[in-house]
């Protein structure tokens, strides 16, 4: 079992920035990909950000490169997204996931690969 809990969402005004985290407890040892995906109001859930825990390599959705950088802290217990220059059309809730290894490949973006999921933080952007 793995738990995961998002926090640093909130109200922004447009150029902004937030830093959201992601806290896992639980068995995270075989924790192979953390995803950051986000849900606009009458919208699907879309594909943001992803880290590969084992690798380091890290993956971003075109709307929000150069914008967005993931990253983990030193115990590897945390995952962060840091937000820069922020959109009013980056606003929804956002979501981060685990997917669990080992697994040969992984499809990133897809949210049918993560087995665990937090509850999610507000973004808003004003313009």
């Amino acid at each position: 079992q793995v738990q995961l809990v998002e926090s640093g969402g909130g109200l922004v005004q447009a150029g902004g920035s937030l830093r959201l985290s992601c806290a896992a407890s639980g068995r995270t040892f075989s924790t192979w990909v953390v995803g950051w995906f986000r849900q606009a109001p009458g919208k699907q859930r879309e594909f943001v950000s992803a880290l590969s825990m084992r690798t380091g390599n890290t993956y971003y959705t075109d709307a929000v490169k150069g914008r967005f950088t993931i990253s983990r802290d030193n115990a590897e217990n945390t995952v962060y997204l840091q937000m820069n220059s922020l959109k009013p059309e980056d606003t929804a809730v956002y979501y981060c996931a685990a997917s669990m290894g080992p697994k040969q490949s992984i499809v990133v973006t897809k949210p049918v690969e993560y087995d665990y999921w937090g509850q999610g933080t507000q973004v808003t952007v004003s313009s």
